[in-house]
């Protein structure tokens, strides 16, 4: 079973509500008590990873494939798809590039780095 939950285009996967546009992920993201941050990430392909943190991420812009180690199981999420990353949860992540809005439970200047810890450090 994967550790984060995700809306696909509409289609519901998990239990968790998608968000119609920008201004209602900025109001979920407010609602949760997290910290909102628009990013954009040229291509990339990398590594199985965790973070500890917990996070809200709302696709706007091209697609992310993410795959979660202990299953296998992958997901392409694209615009519209809101994803519920949780901390500790071992996944990588390919993506030819995409915009997001991502929630972060803690203050984005205080994550620890690296951002994506290695499998080999403990969570």
């Amino acid at each position: 079973m994967l550790n984060f939950l995700m809306i696909i285009e509409g289609q519901k996967l998990k239990s968790v509500s998608t968000y119609k546009d920008e201004a209602d992920a900025y109001a979920q993201i407010e609602a949760a008590g997290y910290h909102a941050m628009l990013m954009d990430f040229s291509a990339l392909k990398n590594d199985f990873h965790w973070h500890d943190f917990d996070s809200l991420i709302y696709i706007t812009k091209g697609e992310l494939t993410i795959t979660e180690q202990e299953s296998g199981e992958s997901q392409t999420c694209g615009p519209g798809s809101k994803i519920i990353g949780t901390t500790g949860l071992v996944h990588r992540e390919k993506s030819e590039g995409y915009s997001a809005i991502f929630g972060f439970a803690v203050d984005p200047r205080s994550l620890s780095q690296p951002v994506d810890k290695p499998v080999t450090a403990p969570h």
